[in-house]
């Protein structure tokens, strides 16, 4: 039980709480102060004080009155989107594209002629005969897994972190595949390949040439890819094998029928591409070898921030190891597979934020 002299003390903290926060209160009303006749003091010291401030505010100052404001700054984003990266890694690609175009411009003056020098023996040619239309079903299913990834790539919520890993691995592989096809040269694979004929220092026709392989994509359902010499390795492959493991990368997991579609359909475009005999067989198998290995070893370090700094990380070695830290610095976690609108919607809280201001002006008129 408390005593009579510990309550007085009590009773007198509060009352000068009171008296302090009502006072605080008559400064911030800008004039609104109560004032008495000075004829009529006693009278005003008889009757009690009343409070002008509400009561839960009074028992809300009683109980917080220890608490002090801490601004708390705002935590920085995980996954920025940083789109002008994207836009660095496109204009990457876009290069290397473009060089090894110019670059199957230049090898194709030296390819040997087939009557002088014929194909080299493959041992899968040795065993399977070619199918006319096999290469046409893998430049069919090598632009269907480009569609899909561009579709799926659309609803991608952190769209810019993926197509930046895209470009860039992509323009890093065909790059690769500019100083392979230029320092060997080798011979057609097969007696059917027709090769457009040499220029022999034309350059205006060449640059022609250049501009017709990237308006057709390179194809040869385009009418394109008249050009020999870019064998080792296989462009086609690349795609076909790239577009697949971006698709499954950045899906759920659940989607196991999705997956078998567009591996069935990278499978069978690689087998078409052999069956076809528009390639070696060392041509395929670089060509998967480099992808892959690449693709696993860049989401390796990309996913696993410990590896960023670690010493013992020989991967940290590699030549575009700068450009990786560049352009995935402030990634500080995996990317999930989540999507949304490529077009966003307007926000669903115009309503509730109606709500909230009809509720401040119904509590102002009380």
């Amino acid at each position: 039980m408390a005593s009579p002299q510990l309550l007085r003390e009590v009773d007198s903290v509060d009352t000068q709480l009171d008296v302090h926060m009502e006072e605080h209160a008559s400064d911030l009303s800008n004039g609104f102060q109560s004032s008495s006749p000075s004829g009529n003091d006693e009278g005003s010291q008889s009757q009690p004080k009343q409070s002008t401030l509400p009561n839960g505010l009074r028992k809300s100052g009683r109980k917080h009155q220890d608490y002090i404001k801490i601004s708390v700054p705002e935590p920085k984003k995980r996954l920025p989107l940083e789109w002008w990266k994207t836009g660095i890694a496109f204009v990457y690609a876009l290069f290397n594209l473009v060089l090894t175009t110019v670059m199957i411009t230049v090898v194709h003056e030296r390819v040997p002629a087939k009557e002088t020098s014929p194909p080299l023996p493959d041992k899968f040619f040795d065993y399977v005969g070619r199918v006319e239309w096999a290469f046409s079903i893998s430049e069919i299913n090598g632009m269907i897994l480009v569609g899909l990834w561009c579709c799926q790539w659309l609803f991608l919520r952190y769209k810019s972190i993926a197509a930046r890993r895209f470009f860039f691995i992509m323009g890093t592989l065909y790059l690769y595949r500019c100083m392979t096809i230029y320092v060997t040269t080798l011979p057609v694979p097969s007696m059917h390949i027709k090769c457009a004929p040499k220029l022999h220092g034309d350059s205006q026709a060449k640059l022609q040439r250049i501009l017709r392989m990237i308006s057709g994509g390179g194809l040869s359902i385009t009418g394109s890819h008249i050009l020999c010499g870019d064998f080792l390795y296989s462009g086609h492959t690349v795609m076909l094998t790239l577009t697949y493991l971006f698709i499954k990368e950045y899906s759920p997991s659940r989607f196991w029928w999705y997956h078998l579609l567009c591996w069935l359909l990278s499978a069978v475009g690689v087998v078409c591409i052999l069956v076809g005999h528009e390639h070696y067989t060392v041509d395929v198998v670089i060509a998967y070898y480099i992808t892959t290995r690449l693709f696993w070893w860049y989401h390796t370090m990309a996913n696993i921030q410990t590896l960023r700094s670690s010493p013992q990380n020989y991967l940290s070695r590699s030549w575009w190891n700068p450009v990786f830290r560049f352009f995935e610095k402030n990634v500080q976690t995996k990317v999930p597979c989540s999507f949304s609108w490529p077009i966003a919607l307007p926000p669903s809280c115009f309503k509730s934020s109606c709500k909230n201001y009809s509720m401040v002006q119904s509590t102002r008129r009380q």
